[in-house]
């Protein structure tokens, strides 16, 4: 059976095609300011990606922020709902998931099947998400795909006070004119990102074995900050951004098969 799901992040949007909850073809285009065209731009590239039309999709379900707006899926579901079906098809044995995009990121605990059974969302900062990185990358004049490897190079950890990118970006200043070491800098930044997501994942409560998802996964600084805070190995999917997208068609599969 051909599914698919579409995950309408605020800064990208991604598109899989599975064919009997297997990925045969998935695409990931930025939202833009339309979010349908984006969306209607993204399936189509995951189609021809799998070599399939649309009339063989079966079912389409929508998650992510802008999944209201993409009125060509058969249904929706919440990005909690498609981080734990994705998981829980990737990682059988995962119970947590933390998911850090571009805006926001979440923890979320749940069972063997991928029901939820608890979740936390950090939505009130940047300061505990991927756009945190960004605005630290162009204040240490580093560019953002190096972040991460450049903060591997440091040798002292650099505490980092303020609680929001604003402030951040100033203390940032500061410490470059202090000639502090920008690898040291850079590790800071992802040490206060793990701090953040960390606090989030202690409101619902840490059960081994613990997924990372989101495209901050990519970063292997804020990997190592958060692996040293939680005293454990991650689970990381080989393309994390996608998770939410795969989770929302394997519940298209979920359902057709009911």
């Amino acid at each position: 059976m051909i599914t698919a799901g579409i995950d309408a992040g605020a800064k990208t949007i991604k598109a899989v095609i599975l064919r009997d909850g297997e990925l045969v073809g998935r695409s990931m285009v930025p939202a833009g300011f339309d979010t349908r065209e984006a969306a209607e731009r993204a399936y189509n590239q995951a189609l021809a990606d799998s070599g399939l039309a649309r009339e063989e999709v079966k079912a389409l379900i929508a998650t992510g922020a802008g999944r209201k707006e993409i009125s060509f899926a058969s249904d929706t579901v919440t990005e909690v709902g498609a981080d734990a079906r994705g998981v829980a098809g990737l990682f059988p044995s995962a119970r947590t998931v933390i998911d850090v995009g571009a805006e926001e990121g979440r923890a979320i605990r749940m069972d063997e099947s991928g029901k939820v059974l608890d979740f936390a969302v950090n939505e009130k900062c940047a300061a505990g998400a991927g756009a945190f990185t960004e605005a630290m990358a162009r204040a240490l004049e580093v560019p953002l795909e190096e972040l991460g490897e450049f903060s591997l190079k440091s040798t002292k950890a650099v505490p980092m006070n303020a609680q929001c990118t604003v402030f951040a970006e100033s203390e940032v200043v500061t410490l470059v004119h202090a000639k502090t070491p920008k690898a040291d800098i850079a590790r800071a930044v992802h040490d206060a990102i793990a701090d953040r997501v960390t606090s989030t994942v202690r409101r619902v409560g840490i059960t081994e074995d613990v997924a990372l998802i989101g495209g901050l996964a990519r970063n292997v600084g804020f990997v190592r900050s958060l692996e040293e805070d939680l005293k454990l190995k991650l689970l990381i999917p080989s393309d994390p951004e996608f998770t939410g997208a795969f989770g929302a068609a394997l519940i298209a599969l979920d359902t057709k098969r009911v």
